[in-house]
């Protein structure tokens, strides 16, 4: 019987490239998208597509429920993969943006993974695989929201997979560094909205206009980015293998970050941070 993945976040990037990666392996991928014309889109290139905006919940369930219909009522697999940024310094993030980057990022994950256990309870079994960040265990400045909210997602997964073991059910992270996506263009309408009206009133004025702007707008790749494929080979073994792992680390800086959090005392490692950011 071929099985079920139903993958968030496919109209660019990781999710775009794990959804065709995937359906070459003979999985039936169901593409969520939250923009109509990425559903069509992804429907034109072969790919069942439903619309799910993390920031609509009545899309998460009609989206599910969709998904359900295209899958006969099963579903083997889902990969939370949509999240947004918005950059800022933690002083000048107003509240109403970190909870709507909360919104995206955790509580609407938090909705469809609660729909898809249920019918992977009934099926008494399953797979929810998160794709958390290397910021979900170690925190750079001016990402507190993004910081916040896959550490919070990194909690709920390790609460869960304590929670489901025995079940039939499995949890992991994968937990990416630099990877080819468009995070970064797909933040600057957050911080045009929330940060950069302000930013000649805040003390961090000069570290906007010099380093976080250049960087957000120029773009241009980190030293150690690599492409889409790296998170597609996690993906795999975390849907195929009969023992899946509840941590997959893709870069060169993740492995190196987790390293050190292991062996650096707090303020050693929060020097290495702010020398790397």
């Amino acid at each position: 019987m071929t099985k079920t993945l139903l993958i968030t976040g496919c109209s660019s990037g990781i999710g775009y490239h794990c959804a065709h990666g995937m359906k070459a392996r003979g999985w039936h991928v169901i593409a969520s998208c939250r923009k109509q014309a990425d559903v069509e889109r992804m429907r034109a290139g072969g790919l069942d597509s439903v619309l799910i905006d993390y920031d609509d919940e009545d899309t998460i369930h009609t989206g599910f429920d969709e998904t359900l219909a295209l899958t006969d009522g099963r579903i083997d697999a889902l990969f939370n993969n949509g999240a947004y940024g918005t950059p800022a310094m933690a002083e000048d993030l107003p509240t109403e943006a970190l909870r709507a980057n909360f919104e995206s990022n955790f509580f609407g994950w938090h909705t469809l993974t609660r729909r898809a256990l249920k019918i992977m309870r009934e099926q008494g079994s399953g797979r929810i695989i998160q794709n958390s960040s290397i910021l979900g265990f170690v925190t750079l400045p001016a990402r507190a929201a993004y910081n916040a909210s896959k550490f919070a997602i990194e909690g709920l997964s390790d609460t869960m997979r304590i929670e489901l073991h025995g079940s039939g059910i499995f949890i992991s992270l994968i937990e990416p560094g630099p990877v080819t996506s468009m995070i970064r263009v797909n933040s600057i309408p957050h911080y045009e909205k929330w940060i950069k009206p302000n930013i000649e009133n805040s003390v961090w004025a000069d570290r906007y206009r010099d380093k976080l702007e250049p960087r957000l707008y120029n773009g241009g790749e980190d030293k150690f980015e690599l492409g889409p494929e790296s998170v597609l080979k996690r993906l795999v073994h975390a849907c195929e293998s009969p023992r899946p792992k509840p941590r997959y680390y893709v870069t060169t800086p993740t492995y190196a970050m987790g390293f050190l959090k292991r062996i650096l005392p707090v303020r050693a490692l929060d020097w290495v941070l702010r020398k790397s950011s």
